[in-house]
């Protein structure tokens, strides 16, 4: 990895990370607001609630409706969301245009013309990327327990609240590795900002569609959504094995596939 180029390539992303912090963590800071008004009107929301398809509250990671009193309960049914779609959002699209963002802007003949070996090009960008997501993860999680910590009635899980921020990070991370996979597999250099953004809906849709209709509810394992544990807002609760080596094993396996095709690739400078 080369110090220079991750510099430059923090620079260049920076006001892109921000943006994203600032977002998330409003949506973060607003719905939590409620959640003491949510208690105050308790009877009234949940008898509401009763009448909706238990499908549709699964599909919130509800899989009890008192779940919602609990400020934990309630943080995970309306927030984690947010990591989960626009974090991963974030992550595919920042992964695909930092790989080929020379290509398409012309300047690989420069990039190359450094002291670097494609691995060092290669891993130095993939590392701006971790960072980057990891980076995101830790600022809206700290947004979500301070809201927690200041709207909550009663004592939470801490390790719950990790766990569940935990998820969302491998699933962000997991989505950075398939976008450095499909930017090594583009031959032509333009943007697939749209195309990335796209897949992760499409992937969103196949959870949602999972979870609401149970008849397709199989299908939901394509999806990398379903392996996010969204149920894990007790003291008891524990990171799944096999959800974690899902998220690790296959990012691990991208990133090495993507690199081997990054090495090979035809780049127009």
């Amino acid at each position: 990895m080369n110090r220079n180029l991750i510099l430059m390539e923090m620079k260049r992303n920076v006001m892109s990370l921000l943006v994203w912090m600032i977002v998330i963590t409003i949506l973060i800071s607003v719905t939590m607001s409620v959640y003491r008004t949510f208690l105050e009107n308790q009877s009234k929301i949940i008898g509401m609630l009763s009448l909706v398809p238990k499908g549709a509250l699964q599909f919130k990671g509800i899989s009890n409706i008192d779940d919602l009193l609990s400020v934990l309960g309630f943080y995970s049914a309306n927030n984690v969301i947010y990591m989960m779609l626009l974090g991963s959002i974030y992550s595919i699209v920042l992964a695909s245009n930092i790989v080929l963002r020379e290509e398409y802007n012309k300047t690989a003949e420069y990039l190359f013309s450094w002291p670097l070996t494609r691995g060092g090009i290669f891993f130095s960008k993939s590392a701006v990327v971790l960072l980057y997501i990891l980076l995101l993860n830790l600022v809206t999680s700290l947004a979500g327990f301070l809201c927690m910590e200041l709207v909550k009635t009663g004592p939470f899980s801490i390790k719950a609240f990790l766990i569940l921020s935990l998820n969302t990070l491998l699933l962000n991370i997991l989505f950075g590795a398939l976008g450095l996979f499909l930017s090594t597999l583009i031959r032509k250099p333009k943007p697939i900002t749209a195309f990335t953004i796209g897949l992760v809906l499409i992937f969103y849709f196949i959870f949602t569609l999972s979870k609401i209709t149970e008849s397709v509810s199989a299908i939901g394992y394509l999806s990398p959504f379903k392996y996010v544990n969204m149920n894990s807002i007790t003291p008891s609760s524990r990171l799944d094995f096999w959800n974690m080596l899902y998220f690790i094993g296959l990012s691990v396996l991208l990133t090495g596939i993507s690199y081997r095709l990054y090495k090979r690739k035809d780049i127009c400078i």
